[in-house]
């Protein structure tokens, strides 16, 4: 296994490690450090996000593009993001709203993917989409900081919450902008 995929691995592998950190009634009601508890589950998610980067130039950089990696990378990242998601719901009354909107659009993606795959074409990621994961990843941190160091200054500006829907606008607009670009591979598919 190359280092790319053994980081992709990685970040499958802290998914359960990051909701042991945050989900109340496991980490932090054992111990009574509940907020240590976020602490440790937002590290653990930067570093899981920052492994998403590097897997993907490593890659790149010394042309060791497999197909594991190519199946394991959307997963690993699906599923990191969407268990942040749905416990953020949980424990900090993220809107149900917001991560359907979110999860439904990874799975119109992910299905036009496939598609295509079964097609012989590639669809890489748009400029739209990366811009969304970017708010996704700031907005998931900032929930689980509080949106410390922010919240000192200015405690009654959910700067996490600005962010996430900024993210979910960003979703729809570049969830529709993909279908749009692809729309060809469903017709050619009919």
């Amino acid at each position: 296994m190359n280092l790319p995929n053994k980081l992709t691995l990685s970040r499958i592998l802290a998914t359960p490690v990051f909701l042991f950190f945050l989900v109340p009634g496991w980490f932090g009601q054992f111990l009574g450090i509940d907020q240590w508890g976020r602490y440790a589950a937002a590290a653990i998610f930067v570093l899981a996000s920052i492994t998403d980067l590097l897997d993907g130039m490593i890659a790149r950089k010394r042309n060791i593009v497999s197909e594991m990696g190519k199946f394991l990378d959307p997963i690993a990242d699906k599923l990191l993001v969407t268990a942040a998601l749905v416990a953020l719901v949980k424990t900090d009354n993220l809107s149900v709203w917001a991560v359907v909107i979110i999860i439904a659009r990874e799975f119109i993606v992910t299905g036009l993917r496939i598609v295509a795959a079964g097609q012989g074409v590639v669809i890489a990621a748009g400029k739209l989409g990366k811009i969304k994961t970017t708010f996704q990843i700031i907005a998931i941190v900032a929930i689980l900081i509080r949106d410390f160091p922010v919240s000192l200054i200015l405690p009654w500006l959910p700067v996490g919450h600005i962010c996430m829907g900024i993210a979910v606008v960003l979703t729809v607009v570049s969830g529709v902008d993909y279908v749009a670009r692809n729309a060809y591979i469903i017709k050619r598919g009919q």
